[in-house]
């Protein structure tokens, strides 16, 4: 297929577990009701965001809210990409990523690789590390439509990743993520375009909605970028479905006009992947 519809959920989180998941499942069925072939839920799907949350709301993947993301996939026929989840496996805490396919099978499970730890002086400090540990993978899963790579909210800010997955033949890379107010403005969709034309792939960002109630508040405005640089579509900061044609056709011509991959100097430098 050369163009499919992909549908990020914008979630207004709140703190009763049961009603995040609910309202997950709500929106993935409106987003298959339209179309949507692959969707994505954001990071901390379930669950506040923030380092004293992530202890509570963990949950073993298989689990209580994963099971459910595999039955709305299976009955809505989806890819369905489930933001994110904090994870509890061998005593430790991770922020992971899992995706079912339209059978409900889980595909791939990412577990963020860059935890975010920043201080910027005045505006926002935090440390995930204090709390979750990080990943030590790629994850990449195949549709008919086109290989997907992974990564979550602040794996965006290392280029590496996205050359990696696109050396692996990806054509789209999606982020589920939350960055906030101070970072967010200046900088989620510079990332999100410069990755896009970079690699020549489709990048797409999940955010939370923006509640300003909550001690960590996300930007909000989930977006679709296509390889030429261009915002295909962006929400507000409220809670929405976002909805986008990817079109492959479109990027195989931008591949074809700006060959970039068939002019890299691999007798001067490469990008050295150490795990699979």
């Amino acid at each position: 297929m050369a163009t499919f519809y992909l549908a990020l959920m914008q979630l207004q989180i709140s703190s009763i577990k049961s009603d995040n998941v609910t309202q997950a499942c709500s929106f993935i069925r409106e987003a298959a009701t339209q179309g949507a072939k692959i969707v994505s839920l954001p990071e901390c799907f379930n669950s506040p965001y923030g380092t004293k949350y992530f202890p509570e709301y963990a949950e073993k993947i298989p689990g209580e809210s994963t099971q459910k993301l595999s039955k709305v996939a299976k009955e809505c026929s989806i890819y369905l990409i489930g933001g994110s989840i904090p994870e509890e496996d061998a005593g430790k805490l991770y922020d992971t990523c899992a995706v079912f396919g339209p059978d409900g099978t889980l595909l791939a499970k990412y577990r963020k690789l860059h935890l975010f730890d920043i201080d910027v002086p005045g505006k926002i400090t935090l440390q995930e590390s204090k709390t979750l540990s990080p990943g030590d993978s790629f994850s990449t899963f195949d549709t008919p439509y086109c290989r997907v790579g992974l990564g979550i909210c602040y794996n965006m800010r290392f280029a590496e990743l996205a050359q990696i997955y696109a050396q692996r033949g990806c054509q789209l890379l999606v982020y589920p993520g939350a960055f906030n107010l101070t970072t967010g403005p200046a900088h989620w969709e510079l990332l999100q375009q410069s990755q896009a034309v970079d690699n020549q792939v489709y990048v797409a960002t999940a955010s939370p909605a923006q509640e300003d109630k909550t001690s960590y508040v996300a930007c909000g405005h989930s977006t679709v970028v296509n390889p030429w640089r261009e915002v295909l579509a962006k929400a507000g900061t409220e809670a929405a479905i976002v909805y986008s044609d990817i079109d492959l056709k479109k990027l195989a011509e931008i591949r074809q006009q700006i060959p970039i991959f068939r002019q890299k100097r691999s007798d001067l430098y490469a990008m050295e992947m150490k795990k699979p």
